[in-house]
């Protein structure tokens, strides 16, 4: 099944995530299909998606995690 969900890539203590279209069967920081946006918690929850794309990947039957859902609902999708 394909997953839209987070991608910590920031350092100890300063999280930063991507958003990105993955394998639900691989590694959270594993290989990714797409990258639709990121997310800063830090900077006032700082949002950016691409919105068409996240569209497309969502019409095409990926399923995006409880957490990716709100920042979607956040963005205006």
């Amino acid at each position: 099944m394909v997953r839209i969900r987070l991608m910590r890539i920031g350092a100890h203590k300063r999280p930063y995530y991507r958003i990105v279209v993955a394998d639900s069967r691989t590694r959270r920081d594993g290989p990714y299909i797409e990258l639709l946006g990121t997310y800063d918690p830090l900077k006032d929850s700082e949002v950016r998606i691409d919105k068409d794309k996240a569209k497309a990947w969502i019409q095409k039957g990926a399923q995006p995690t409880e957490s990716v859902k709100k920042l979607l609902t956040r963005a205006g999708l």
